[in-house]
């Protein structure tokens, strides 16, 4: 260790405990000030804080009493339920991506001449400035292509001569260039980290004009460049299911905050990614897909229900894998029966499990489905019911795509920049207001003191009782 790293070690270890206790807040304060911690009441309904257009999320509907009951998840895009948008592109057998990003951002689903134009429009789109691969991706490559993605966009702001410019028409033209080159910002950001800290071969396959975007993914990501239909198909569904879920999830709803402080296009898209790679949001199908892994570790029959639901019991109980008393992938915020992309989306991921000769491994992702929710009401005093969220089939999707783990919450970037640039949009257009919600100030008024008069607070670390503060979603 060096002396600095030293240095740093035993002043953060000296004074964590400190910092903990003069920043603890009595959970019990929350309650009687009124306050909605995480911007949503006991039962889990968000805060009204804004009206929008463009998306909409039932999961509860009123009774006859008036009481609230819960139904099974819709989501809707532009008025389009999400069943209907997707069984179009499918039967007519065409990639959904560009005909949904057209629908999202204006409003209206395109003819044919429309989408025609608009996929020009997104294929021309699909260019880096002169030697930005080597100047900016190359550079300092990291194994979280998260940040990496980050800062290639504000990057791109220093090419852009009206990169602060928030007319309508200049935040379209941005919105439209970074929907088409974030697939390629981030899969060569792989690529670099791939290279240069893993030592593997490192190749740059420019996006094909005459593709979709799920087609080109997997074509830069591939070093053969091939993939199967269904393979294309099936990651054109993740992408549209995707895009967008309202304007209160987290990286939206950043959105929604720095552009109302009239930030440019770059820092507000490099902020809501920002939001996104939390595991609480984007993150979750990775923590799936390891905590999958954990189960095949220590699970010796994964074919044997009861097996599995013990295991099960001992995530909740904190006594495997990470011990944060989760199923990941099982839960959502405003989702209680089910989630609607999960439903879209577990059909086509059976498909690909049988491309793959991954069937078994899907009948275990449908056993969970199937009992987590009863070992969760078993084990947890829940507010509301539990199913299957979008991100427990999405990690396996990518798995069996071959996509690596890095790759996972870039995916779903490259998907929900539409729901941000369409939420930027209307931001602009609707709302002149900075979005500033109050906080409760519970300090107490201190007389100050000289530093001369200051007692010597003596902190032995050794002996320190460490706090633990309890966070929401640690446990049941």
């Amino acid at each position: 260790m060096s002396a600095y790293d030293k240095m740093m070690n035993d002043f953060t270890n000296k004074y964590r405990n400190v910092c903990v206790e003069n920043n603890s807040i009595d959970s019990k304060l929350f309650e009687q000030y009124g306050v909605k911690r995480g911007l949503r009441d006991k039962n889990g309904k968000g805060v009204l804080s804004g009206i929008t257009n463009i998306s909409l999320i039932k999961a509860t509907e009123e009774g006859e009493d008036g009481r609230v009951i819960p139904c099974d998840g819709q989501l809707y895009y532009r008025g389009y339920n999400i069943y209907d948008l997707t069984r179009g592109f499918r039967e007519d057998r065409r990639y959904g991506f560009e005909e949904i990003t057209f629908l999202l951002l204006f409003g209206e689903l395109p003819n044919k001449t429309d989408l025609q134009e608009f996929r020009q429009v997104l294929a021309k789109n699909r260019r880096l400035p002169t030697n930005f691969v080597r100047d900016v991706i190359m550079k300092a490559p990291s194994k979280d292509v998260m940040n990496s993605l980050t800062k290639s966009v504000l990057t791109l702001s220093s090419y852009d001569d009206n990169a602060t410019d928030n007319s309508l028409d200049n935040v379209l033209r941005q919105s439209l260039m970074l929907i088409s080159v974030f697939p390629m910002l981030a899969v060569y950001g792989y690529h670099a980290y791939n290279h240069y800290e893993c030592d593997e071969s490192f190749y740059i396959h420019r996006p094909d004009d005459n593709l979709s975007a799920a087609e080109n993914i997997l074509r830069m990501l591939r070093p053969d460049k091939s993939y199967t239909e269904t393979e294309a198909k099936v990651l054109d569904l993740a992408l549209v299911l995707h895009m967008e879920h309202g304007g209160g999830n987290n990286s939206t709803f950043t959105t929604r905050v720095v552009t109302s402080a009239g930030s440019d296009t770059y820092s507000v898209i490099a902020a809501a990614l920002s939001s996104l790679k939390g595991p609480k949001h984007g993150g979750a199908n990775i923590k799936v897909v390891q905590m999958m892994q954990d189960l095949k570790e220590h699970v010796q029959d994964v074919t044997d229900e009861e097996q599995v639901r013990a295991y099960l019991r001992k995530l909740v109980r904190k006594q495997a894998f990470d011990k944060k008393g989760l199923i990941y992938g099982m839960g959502h915020a405003v989702y209680s029966i089910s989630d609607p992309r999960a439903r879209a989306f577990k059909e086509f991921v059976h498909l690909l499990a049988e491309e793959k000769h991954r069937e078994q491994e899907f009948e275990l992702y449908s056993m969970i489905e199937r009992i987590a929710p009863e070992v969760i009401g078993e084990e947890c005093a829940i507010y509301k019911g539990v199913s299957a969220n979008v991100d427990f089939y999405s990690g396996f999707v990518y798995s069996m795509l071959g996509i690596p783990e890095e790759l996972f919450t870039p995916i779903f970037a490259m998907a929900r920049i539409v729901g941000w640039s369409a939420h930027r949009m209307e931001e602009l257009i609707n709302v002149d207001k900075i979005i500033r919600p109050a906080y409760k100030s519970i300090m107490v008024p201190k007389v100050y003191e000289s530093l001369k008069d200051r007692s010597t607070k003596k902190i032995d670390t050794r002996q320190a009782k460490e706090l633990k503060i309890p966070m929401k979603g640690d446990s049941c």
